[in-house]
C-alpha cells in the first residue's frame, strides 16, 4: 500500500491510540513492494484487506514507529485501490465496528489495531502466545498450558467475559470453529501471514451477530501479493527444551495486467512441551487440604503404585508392598515427574487467494484457508478409584472384599491406585480446519456498493487417549465382580474363577504390580471425533457518500445495510467405551446438533459538522440488527455513538449499545460429561456447628477427623441443556483522544468501558455449589452433591444453566511519543494500561453480587488483576532496531467463588504478588535480508506461585512465565 506523506500526516494528527504505528508502517514498507500502485486514496474492504493495516483507530494513537525490520514485504491490494477513488483527496477506510468507511479517518468505536511487526516482534508463534500480553484479554482464555483436557487448543477471550463471548473474524468474516472446544483455535492460524489485528472492545452484537458480547477480534490476512519471502524461525528456553521453529513462505502472481492476481502462503509450525519435572517450581506437587490447618497439607496425590485402601468400617489406611502384602499407612505420589506443562504442538498451513477485476462493476475473489494442526501432551499414569458417574453400569468405588486373598485387615477396604503399569497417559489431537470464501463486489451505481459473498468452514477433529485402562478387564483380572450389577454404591464380590472363565484374561492382584500381560489386557486406548460445519451467506450494501448535510460545514451521509443467513452444526462422538462408561477416564455421551439464523441490519452515519467553530468534526452513527433463531425466534439489537472532537487536538467519543448471544449448539445440545475439578470437601476437619451439623446430615460420621481422598479434585458432571435462554447484555463507553499539536509525536487517549450482560450462560463451580450447600447459604444446592458410602463426594452436578447477571467496567489508557533525535535515530515508547474498576456477578438467578475485582479464583480459576499493563520502547537507528518490552500483572488475593481468603492457604499466603515480565529485540535490514532475535523473559521469572493441586501456579493468568527465559531468531529473504 503506497500512502502519501501528506495523508500520513493528515492520519497522526487525528487518529486515536491503539493503531500504533500502522499509517508510519504503511509509509516505510511500502519501499518494498511493487511500484504500480499510485493512488493516495486507498478503501480497504472488510473482505480483505492489504497487508498494512487499516489506518483508523480511536483507541489508539498513530504516530510513526521504528519497530525492527520483521520479515515480509507488504502485499499490495491493487484490486481494492482500483476500486477506492472516491475524490482525489478523501481516504475512506473500513475498521471493524462499522460498515462503513470513515472518511475523516476517525471512529467512536474502542478498536485497538496490532500490526503485523508489533506481534513479530515479540518472538510469539501463535497469535494465543501475544496476546496474553494485551491487558484486555482476559485469563479465562484457553492455552497452550492447558494439558488436561485442552486438547492442544488456543481460544482468546475480552475482558475476562469468556471464549464464547468474543468473536473472532477472518478479514471480517466467520471461520470454522474448533469441534472440540466451541472456540476459534488461534494456533489455526499462521502467524507470518497476519498483516493486522483490530480487536473491538465494546460489543458488537449489532453489526455481525451473536457471539459478539464482549467484542470482535478481526484478523486480516495478506492478501494480493506479487512479491515472495521466505522467512526461517527458530528458539529455545534456557532450559534447553520446548524448540519453537517457523518456516514459511508466499509468492504472488500478477495477471492481465493487474487486473488479476493469485497468491499462495505456506507456513510449518512447531513449538515443543515443557515437564513439570524440569521446573523446580512445579516439580513437586502441593496438595490442598484445607488452608486453615497447614499441617493437613500435603505433597503429591494419594492415587500411588502403592494403592491407597480405606477399611469402610474404621477409616483406616492402608498401602500395600507390591508384593501382596498390605502395610499400616499410605505412600503418597508426585505425578509431577510423568505430566506435561505445555503442550507440543505442530501446524501446518497451506493458504490461497485469488481475485479478478471485470471492471469496477464486479471483481470476483476467493479464499481458501487450510490448516492441520497436532498437538501431544503427557499426565501421570492413570489414577483409579471406581466407575466415573453415578449414572454408570460399574460401582464409583472399587472395594476389596474382606475374604480376598492378602486383605488381612478382617474388613472391605475401598481401594485408590495409580496404575503405572500401563504407562504415563499420552493425548494426541489431530485437528483439520477449513474456511473457504467465495464472493463478489463492486459498485452498483453513483458510490453504492456491494459485496455478497459465502462461507463454508469445516473442523474436523480427532481426540486420541494412550494408557487409560479398562473397567471390566480390570475387575476380570483382580476376580471382582459388583454384587448389584448398575447400582453405582454397590459393593463387590470376590469370584476365584472369573479370570479363568475369561478369554485372554491374565490374573493379577490389587496388592502387587501388575505383570507385563495382565497390563496389557486391562490396558485400553480411545479415539473420539469431532465435527463443525459453518455455512454463512453475507451481503452487505453501503454507500459512504450518500447525501450532504443542507447547512453550512455539513458533512456527508453514509448508509449501510445487509443480509446474513447463517448455519452451524456439531457433532462429537467419543469412543463407544468412553460413551458407555467401561473406560477408567471421564466419560460422556454424544453431542449432536445445530441451529441457523437469518438477520438484517442497517447502518447511518451522520456527519453533523466539520471545520466548524468548536466543531473540527462531530459525528454520530446508529446500528441496528434483526435476527431470527430457528431455536429461540426474533431478537433486536442496536448501537448509537458520538464522536465530537472540537478542535484537531482532542477528541471525545462514546458508544451504547445492546448485545445478544444465544448458547452455542455445544451448550444447547452437549452430552453430559466427567471432569475432575480442584475443589476442597468443607466436611473435611469441619469445626463448624453448621458445617459439620450439614456434613453429618449427608453421611459423614465425623467431619472434625474426615479427610478428603483423592488430589484435591472432585469428580464433576458437566454438559449441555436445551433449556437454556439467550443472554442479554448492555454495553457503553466513552473517552477522550489529545494528540496535542505542541508536542508532536505525543498521542494519549483514556477510555471507560462497562458490560452488563444477564441470564449468563454457565455452571455453578464446583466449590461453590460445596461451600454454599453445607454452610446452610443455599441448601437446595446439595442436591447436587452424591457422597458414596463412606461420605467421600462421589460426583457433583454442575450442568450449564442461566445464572445471574455479571457486570465488569474498567478503564484503558493508552499513550503513544515518538521523538525523532537525529536523521537517523528515533525513540518510541508505546504503553497500554487497564485498571479494573468493577467485576461482580451472581451465581443465580436474583442472587447477591459475589465482587470478584482482583480476585484469583482458590483453588482453580481464573483471575482478574486490578491492574495489567503491556509497555515498549523502541530505538531506531538506521537499519538497526532495539525494542524493551515490560508486562506488568498486578497482586491478586485468593478467593473461593464466594469470598476472599481471610486466612492462610496453609503455606502463608492469602493472595499472588505482582508479578513483571521483561523481553527485548533486535532487528537489522540487509538489502533484501531481514534479522532479527530476541529474548523472551530476560530475567527468568518462575510464575507466581499458586497451590492449585496440580501445577503449582496459575497457568490460566502466568502462561508466559511458565517455560522461562527463552531465546529466538528468525531471518527472511524477499524476492
Amino acid at each position: 500500500m503506497i500512502v502519501s506523506r501528506r495523508n500520513t500526516l493528515l492520519c497522526a494528527s487525528v487518529l486515536g491510540m491503539g493503531a500504533l504505528s500502522s499509517v508510519a508502517h504503511a509509509a516505510t514498507e511500502s519501499t518494498h513492494t511493487s511500484s504500480h500502485v499510485r493512488h493516495k486514496t486507498v478503501t480497504h474492504s472488510p473482505v480483505r484487506s492489504a497487508a498494512t493495516p487499516a489506518t483508523t483507530a480511536p483507541a489508539s494513537v498513530i504516530r510513526p514507529v521504528a519497530a525492527p525490520q520483521f520479515n515480509a514485504p507488504v502485499a499490495v491490494n491493487r484490486s481494492h485501490a482500483l476500486r477506492s477513488i472516491d475524490s482525489a483527496t478523501q481516504e475512506s477506510v473500513v475498521v471493524t465496528g462499522s460498515a462503513l468507511g470513515t472518511s475523516n479517518n476517525t471512529n467512536a468505536n474502542p478498536v485497538q489495531i496490532v500490526t503485523s511487526k508489533q506481534i513479530q516482534q515479540t518472538g510469539a508463534t501463535t497469535l494465543s502466545d501475544f496476546f496474553q500480553r494485551l491487558p484486555s484479554v482476559g485469563s479465562s482464555s484457553q492455552q497452550n498450558t492447558d494439558t488436561n483436557g485442552g486438547g492442544g487448543v488456543s481460544c482468546t477471550d475480552i475482558r475476562n467475559l469468556g471464549t464464547n463471548r468474543v468473536l473472532v473474524l477472518v478479514d471480517g468474516k466467520r471461520a470454522a470453529l474448533n469441534s472440540g472446544s466451541s472456540c476459534f483455535d488461534m494456533n489455526a492460524v499462521p502467524i507470518q501471514q497476519v498483516a493486522s489485528v483490530e480487536i473491538l472492545k465494546d460489543g458488537g452484537s449489532e453489526l455481525y451477530g451473536a457471539d459478539a458480547v464482549s467484542g470482535v477480534i478481526n484478523i486480516k490476512l495478506r492478501h494480493d501479493l506479487d512479491t515472495g519471502n521466505i522467512t526461517i524461525r527458530g528458539g529455545i528456553t534456557g532450559h534447553g527444551d520446548a524448540p519453537q521453529g517457523i518456516i514459511s513462505g508466499f509468492k504472488g502472481f500478477n495477471f492481465d495486467h493487474g487486473k488479476g492476481n493469485v497468491s499462495l502462503f505456506g507456513q510449518y509450525m512447531t513449538q515443543g512441551g515443557v515437564r513439570q519435572r524440569n521446573r523446580s517450581w512445579s516439580s513437586d506437587n502441593i496438595q490442598i487440604n484445607n488452608y486453615s490447618d497447614p499441617s493437613k497439607n500435603r505433597f503429591g496425590s494419594s492415587y500411588s503404585p502403592y494403592g491407597s485402601f480405606y477399611g469402610l468400617d474404621s477409616g483406616n489406611a492402608y498401602r500395600s508392598d507390591l508384593n501382596g502384602n498390605l502395610v499400616p499407612g499410605t505412600k503418597r505420589y508426585n505425578f509431577a515427574r510423568d505430566t506435561s506443562l505445555t503442550n507440543n504442538t505442530q501446524d501446518a498451513s497451506l493458504n490461497g487467494d485469488a481475485h479478478y477485476d471485470v471492471n469496477e462493476h464486479l471483481s470476483i475473489y476467493s479464499n481458501v484457508m487450510y490448516s492441520h494442526t497436532n498437538s501431544m501432551t503427557n499426565m501421570a499414569a492413570e489414577p483409579v478409584q471406581g466407575g466415573l458417574s453415578a449414572t454408570g453400569p460399574y460401582p464409583t468405588a472399587i472395594t476389596i472384599p474382606s475374604n480376598y486373598p492378602g486383605n488381612t485387615t478382617g474388613e472391605d477396604l475401598q481401594m485408590l491406585r495409580r496404575y503405572n503399569e500401563w504407562g504415563p497417559r499420552e493425548t494426541q489431537t489431530a485437528s483439520d480446519t477449513l474456511t473457504a470464501k467465495i464472493g463478489a463486489q463492486g459498485e452498483i451505481y453513483k458510490g453504492w456498493k456491494y459485496d455478497i459473498s459465502y462461507t463454508y468452514g469445516s473442523n474436523m477433529y480427532t481426540y486420541q487417549q494412550s494408557n487409560i485402562g479398562s473397567y471390566p478387564a480390570l475387575l476380570n483380572s483382580y476376580g471382582l465382580q459388583p454384587t448389584s450389577f448398575g447400582d453405582p454404591d454397590s459393593g463387590m464380590t470376590y469370584n476365584p474363577g472369573l479370570c479363568a472363565s475369561t478369554p485372554n484374561c491374565v490374573a493379577g492382584s490389587p496388592f502387587s504390580t501388575l505383570s507385563p500381560a495382565a497390563a496389557q489386557y486391562s490396558n485400553l486406548n480411545t479415539t473420539t471425533h469431532g465435527h463443525y460445519q459453518l455455512r454463512d451467506l453475507n451481503l452487505r450494501i453501503h454507500n459512504d457518500h450518500v447525501v450532504k448535510m443542507p447547512w453550512a460545514n455539513g458533512g456527508d451521509v453514509g448508509i449501510a445495510m445487509g443480509m446474513e443467513h447463517r448455519g452451524e452444526q456439531l457433532t462429537y462422538t467419543p469412543d463407544p467405551a468412553v460413551q458407555a462408561g467401561t473406560a477408567l477416564t471421564n466419560p460422556q455421551g454424544v453431542t449432536s446438533g445445530g441451529f441457523n439464523v437469518t438477520e438484517g441490519y442497517l447502518e447511518g452515519k451522520a456527519q453533523l459538522l466539520k471545520n466548524a467553530f468548536l466543531a473540527k468534526d462531530l459525528t454520530v452513527d446508529a446500528q441496528g440488527r434483526y435476527s431470527s433463531y430457528n431455536t429461540f425466534g426474533g431478537v433486536k439489537n442496536w448501537k448509537a455513538s458520538i464522536d465530537w472532537a472540537p478542535t484537531r487536538d482532542v477528541r471525545f467519543r462514546g458508544t451504547i449499545g445492546t448485545s445478544f448471544r444465544q448458547p452455542n449448539v455445544n451448550e444447547l445440545y452437549g452430552a453430559q460429561a466427567l471432569s475432575y475439578e480442584t475443589a476442597l470437601d468443607p466436611c473435611a476437619g469441619a469445626s463448624n456447628p453448621v458445617v459439620v451439623a450439614s456434613c453429618m446430615r449427608a453421611g459423614v460420621a465425623n467431619p472434625g477427623t474426615f479427610n478428603q481422598q483423592g488430589a484435591g479434585q472432585v469428580a464433576t458432571i458437566t454438559g449441555g441443556n436445551t433449556k437454556l435462554r439467550p443472554e442479554a447484555g448492555r454495553t457503553y463507553t466513552f473517552g477522550a483522544v489529545l494528540t496535542p499539536r505542541w508536542i508532536p509525536g505525543l498521542s494519549t487517549s483514556v477510555t471507560f468501558w462497562h458490560y452488563n450482560v444477564s441470564s449468563t450462560v454457565g455452571s455453578l463451580s464446583t466449590n461453590y455449589i460445596l461451600n454454599n450447600c453445607y454452610d446452610g447459604t443455599n441448601t437446595a444446592l446439595c442436591n447436587l452433591v452424591t457422597r458414596s458410602a463412606n461420605g467421600q463426594i462421589s460426583q457433583v452436578l454442575a450442568v450449564g444453566q442461566n445464572l445471574g447477571t455479571m457486570n465488569t467496567s474498567g478503564i484503558d489508557w493508552d499513550f503513544d511519543y515518538r521523538i525523532r533525535l537525529t536523521s537517523m535515530d528515533s525513540i518510541t515508547i508505546s504503553n497500554n494500561l487497564q485498571n479494573l474498576v468493577n467485576f461482580s456477578q451472581q451465581q443465580t438467578p436474583g442472587g447477591k453480587y459475589y465482587h470478584y475485582t482482583n480476585a484469583i479464583y482458590y483453588p482453580g480459576g481464573s483471575s482478574n488483576p486490578r491492574w495489567r499493563d503491556y509497555a515498549s520502547a523502541t530505538w531506531q537507528h538506521g537499519r538497526f532496531s532495539f525494542t524493551y518490552m515490560a508486562n506488568y500483572t498486578g497482586g491478586l488475593h485468593y478467593n473461593d467463588s464466594s469470598s476472599f481468603m481471610q486466612l492462610s492457604d496453609g503455606y502463608g499466603r492469602v493472595k499472588a504478588p505482582a508479578i513483571v515480565q521483561q523481553d527485548i529485540a533486535l532487528g537489522y535490514r540487509y538489502s533484501s535480508w531481514n534479522f532479527t532475535g530476541g529474548i523472551n523473559n530476560i530475567a527468568n521469572k518462575a510464575p507466581t506461585f499458586f497451590p492449585d493441586g496440580g501445577t503449582n501456579t496459575d497457568t490460566s493468568t502466568y502462561s508466559s512465565f511458565v517455560m522461562g527465559r527463552n531465546f529466538w531468531l528468525q531471518i527472511s529473504k524477499d524476492f
